[in-house]
Parts: structure tokens; C-alpha cells; sequence
């Protein structure tokens, strides 16, 4: 995420860029039962939640019971003049995953599904260079044309390909707007890695001075707490990660080390390399869920031939389709 270049403005690569700012219906029982118990209702006349599930009681039994309560009731409302409003909805249980409450017919429909997919950095602020002086704004678009075509190849038709124009710090609110207005259900931001320029050592490639380092490399992925959608937004990183070391990848260990200064993040998910970063704009000011993927380092030396082979993109493109492949059924969407 940190980067190094001979040119400053490009040397704060996937971080330079963004750290300038920076839910399963369940069987149709429960999901009726919360449902209808949204409405706020008296407190004083709440239904138990067996009556809720068996569709109450015969009007014979109601009505003994109703009488049984007055002398409760009344006491209640003699003790307390104003009736309390409740909102049994909070009874929702929270600890159950959304896959254990999915059932029946699927929420998400892949093809109305709208994936938007982020070309991180632009022409004007490519981002890091890696240690053949690429720019890494030409990695990322490249890579994330590759993303949206397997993405609709797999079915998700709607996915549109974000390419933004500008000033780094203009262009970050540039793709939250764009994301709205696309009514984006997933924002996907796509990133390749770098070093702080301390890390860097110098070499010389065809004949240009350039840098490098070899000391660190793997795939890392990002949510923002911040976002309105934290958990959502989790659930698809986890996926990624997932499928990305299903692959065989290693993700980048280094951002939880000391040596990283402002760099070092929180890791959320060890297993599947997830960290968060509060302060990116794209992650914390979209609406949506919103994950940003860096797919690995491009001032290592050897990981940036990789990530240049067509093989590579193909392996990460098609870990983003299945990781949104498993996240579609499951997704209700926003809250």
C-alpha cells in the first residue's frame, strides 16, 4: 500500500492515493416473525412469541387470558401514566449467522446484482511505480478489466467497470459519488502494493535508476469500520482472502509489523489477511459494502513478473468472482 518512486506525487502508492481521507432471509417462519414484529407495539398488549409462531390462540382462550391481565395491566398504567413503545425487532437473534437464516428463494439476483469495480488511482495520479517504473495505475486497470469480465462471465451482468480522471483527493469522492449513483450494491476498489519509501533499495532496470523491495510481498484486503456496512463489508473480504490462499496465495504478513510506522494496521482475519483501514475515503464514506483488494506487490522484484502473467490476474479474477458468487445468496441488502 505504501509506496516508493523517483516521483513523489506517485510514491505513496495504494495508501498515498486513500489515506488522504480516508447481512440471510431465514425459513419463512422467521423471517414472518420478525417481519411482523417490527411495528412498534404496547407493551402491555405484546403477544408471547409461541403466538407470534403459531399464528395465535383461539379467540376463546385470548379472551380469558386478556381478562386474566387487566388487574396487571392496570397496575402497570396506574404505576406508569405513559405506556412504553417497544420495538421487538431487537429480539432478532443476533449471534445466528445470515447463511443459517437463508432459505427458500434468493434475495440477490446475480444478474440485477450491481458490482462496481474501482480502478484504484489515475492517469494523472498513477499511484506507486513498481521496480520496473510502471505505474501502477496501468496494473490496476488492466487487472480490474480482467475482474469485471469474469465478473459477468459468472453471471453478474450488471457489474460496471469505475475509471475515474483527476487529482488523487478530488477523485476519491469522485468514486463514492459514482457509486451512489450507480446504486452500487458492492464496491470492489482495486489496488497493487508497495513499500514505504524507507523500505526501498535502488537498482538500476534498462539502463533507468529505479527501486525495490524484495522483502515483502502477498495480497492484502481492507474495510473501513467506518463504513455504514462494516459487517457486510467484512463478510465479502473474508471471501476474497479465502479464495485468494485457495489459490495458493500468501497474504502480506507485514502491515501488523512495527517497521510499517503510519502503515501498520489492525489485522481482522489472520486466516484470510483481511486488515482494517479506517481512513480511506472509498472504504468509509460509500454506502455500500466496500472492500479494497491490493493483489500483491509490485516493487518486489519477482512478484511483479507474476502479477503481470496473464495466469495471475486469472487466478485473482476469478477468486473475486466466487467470493461474489458466495456473497450474493446471502446478501439482503443495506440495513
Amino acid at each position: 500500500m505504501p509506496s516508493g518512486s523517483a516521483n513523489r506525487q506517485s510514491l505513496q502508492g495504494t495508501s498515498g492515493l486513500l489515506s488522504s481521507g480516508t447481512k440471510f432471509a431465514g425459513c419463512a417462519g422467521v423471517a414472518m416473525m420478525i417481519a411482523s414484529i417490527i411495528v412498534p407495539i404496547d407493551a402491555g398488549h405484546a403477544l408471547s412469541l409461541s403466538d407470534l409462531v403459531k399464528g395465535g390462540s383461539s379467540p376463546a382462550k385470548s379472551d380469558a387470558r386478556a381478562k386474566s391481565r387487566k388487574p396487571v395491566a392496570a397496575a402497570r398504567r396506574a404505576a406508569s401514566p405513559k405506556r412504553q413503545r417497544v420495538r421487538l425487532a431487537s429480539l432478532e437473534p443476533a449471534n445466528v449467522p445470515r447463511s443459517a437464516l437463508t432459505a427458500g428463494p434468493a434475495l440477490c439476483d446475480p444478474l440485477k446484482f450491481r458490482i462496481a469495480v474501482d480502478v484504484g488511482h489515475t492517469s494523472e495520479s498513477d499511484g506507486a511505480t513498481s521496480a520496473r517504473n510502471v505505474p501502477e495505475y496501468l496494473y490496476n486497470l488492466r487487472l480490474a478489466r480482467q475482474i469485471e469480465a469474469k465478473l459477468k462471465a459468472e453471471g453478474f451482468a450488471a457489474t460496471r467497470l469505475m475509471v475515474t480522471e483527476g487529482r488523487a483527493r478530488p477523485s476519491l469522492f469522485r468514486r463514492v459519488a459514482t457509486a451512489s449513483a450507480l446504486h452500487a450494491d458492492l464496491f470492489l476498489s482495486v489496488h497493487h502494493d508497495s513499500v514505504p519509501d524507507k523500505l526501498l533499495e535502488d537498482w538500476d532496470f534498462e539502463g533507468k535508476p529505479s527501486h525495490f523491495s524484495d522483502r515483502f510481498s502477498g495480497y492484502s484486503v481492507y474495510v473501513s469500520r467506518d463504513n455504514p456496512q462494516f459487517r457486510t463489508s467484512l463478510t465479502f473480504a473474508e471471501m476474497i482472502g479465502r479464495q485468494m490462499k485457495a489459490n495458493g496465495l500468501k497474504y502480506a504478513e507485514q502491515y501488523t509489523q512495527p517497521i510499517m510506522g503510519r502503515y501498520r494496521h489492525p489485522l481482522l482475519n489472520k486466516e484470510a489477511g483481511v486488515y482494517s483501514y479506517d481512513e480511506l475515503v472509498v472504504l468509509r464514506k460509500s454506502k455500500m459494502p466496500a472492500v479494497l483488494l491490493e493483489a500483491g506487490s509490485i516493487i518486489n522484484r519477482d512478484e511483479e513478473l507474476k502479477m503481470g502473467s496473464p495466469e495471475r490476474q486469472e487466478m485473482i479474477s476469478t477468486a473475486v468472482a466466487e467470493a461474489a458468487k458466495q456473497f450474493c445468496p446471502a446478501y439482503l441488502g443495506p440495513p
